[in-house]
Parts: C-alpha cells; structure tokens; sequence
C-alpha cells in the first residue's frame, strides 16, 4: 500500500521558476511521510540552482534558479525537464518511508474566542465539551502559510469540525486560535480572517527580527493546553 501511494504522483509546473510533485488532495498522515521524507532527500541532497523545498499537505514545491540549472545540467532541454528528472529519481530513493517524529511544542490557550459559543451551538455541544474536545488531540502540522507563522494543522476530532465564517472579520487578532472545517490553526500576526475563534495564546509564532523566524515548522506536533 505505501508504495502504491510513492508511485502515485503527478509533477508539473507551478510557475516557470518551480515544480511541484503531488501525491493526492487530502488531508492524510502517511502522504504527508511521503512529502516530509522527500522534502527531507531534497534539502540533504540539493540540485545546484535549487533555492528551496516547500512541502504542503501532500505536496512538495521546489523553487530553481533557471540559468544556474540550465548551465549546471545542459544534457536537458529545458531546466523544468531536469526539475522532473530529479524528482522522478529522488522518489525511487526514498526507500522505507519514515513517520514524522519532530517536535512537540505544547502551546497555552485561553479559551474565551468570540465563536466559542457559535461552535457549540452548532455541534449541540457545551462550551467546556468544545475546549475538551479540542485539547485532546495531538496536531500535525502539515504546511505553513498564509500569513508567515501560520500552521495548518490537522488531526482535528471531527466532533467540533465547523465551516469557516460566512463573513470573514477584517481584523483577527494576533494569536487567536481558529477552526476551519477540519482544521485548527493560530492567527500569527493581526490580519483578515474567516475561521472561527475560539481562544488566543500568548505564544510568539513570528518573530522575524529572530535566528528562527517561526516557531512552528511542517512536520511539528502540537498539543493544545487550556489556562
């Protein structure tokens, strides 16, 4: 089955600078393995002209250098054709796929969120069940974006999944705590915003004056502790 799961892939042009492998459009953990071992092959053994690997849910997007790929390999047509031929045989080397064990970073929550009330309602549930339900699990994050911090995570229990606001806000406030189908994530900086909120951390995620920019990483886990 994993390697049903390897040799299932499309690759194409993301832009005419980077190329993306896809493995499938869900939310699952072991296409993730996939991705995090892959993206984890391509950092250890990059191409010259490769400026970076960005992995997604099951995903993996690697942005070139154009003339440094086209003057390092000219056996190749064209540099997206070389971006092919690497992937291609980096996924045959993968091997045995490995489970992401990378940190756990515990995070502090109050939950006192403006949709609190609205998520219980609308599962039929109580506020104090809403909390319970949503510290339980152990979160993966699967991929980083839209705002510079931002983790998305899965593993949410699907007894309090809620669709985001009909109404996005203008201004969510930095460091809530949002749930958005069957997602959770935190709000690193004050931006626009249509998930529902839920508590808020007081917790850094973005700090770009920092050695480390991001407190959170692809690959994470997370464990919610309600204050």
């Amino acid at each position: 089955m994993e390697q049903e799961l390897i040799n299932n892939f499309k690759i194409f042009p993301l832009s005419d600078s980077s190329i993306t492998i896809d493995f499938g459009n869900v939310i699952d953990e072991k296409l993730n393995d996939i991705v995090m071992n892959l993206f984890d092959f391509c950092n250890k053994q990059p191409f010259i002209g490769m400026k970076e690997a960005i992995p997604a849910y099951a995903s993996l997007t690697i942005f070139y250098d154009i003339l440094a790929v086209r003057n390092q390999y000219p056996t190749f047509n064209t540099a997206f054709d070389f971006a092919v031929n690497y992937l291609q045989n980096a996924v045959t080397q993968l091997g045995e796929i490995k489970s992401a064990k990378n940190r756990l970073i515990e995070i502090p929550v109050i939950y006192d969120g403006e949709d609190l009330a609205y998520v219980a309602k609308f599962h039929g549930l109580s506020e104090k069940e809403v909390i319970r339900f949503h510290t339980a699990p152990i979160y993966r994050v699967y991929m980083m974006g839209f705002l510079p911090g931002f983790a998305y995570m899965g593993g949410l229990d699907t007894r309090i999944a809620t669709p985001r606001r009909s109404s996005p806000r203008t201004k969510v406030p930095e460091g809530s705590v949002g749930i958005a189908g069957n997602q959770t994530g935190i709000y690193p900086t004050e931006s626009p915003g249509g998930w529902q909120l839920i508590g808020r951390t007081e917790v850094e995620l973005y700090t770009p004056n920092s050695e480390e920019i991001t407190l959170l990483k692809a690959g994470d886990s997370i464990k919610f502790i309600a204050i």
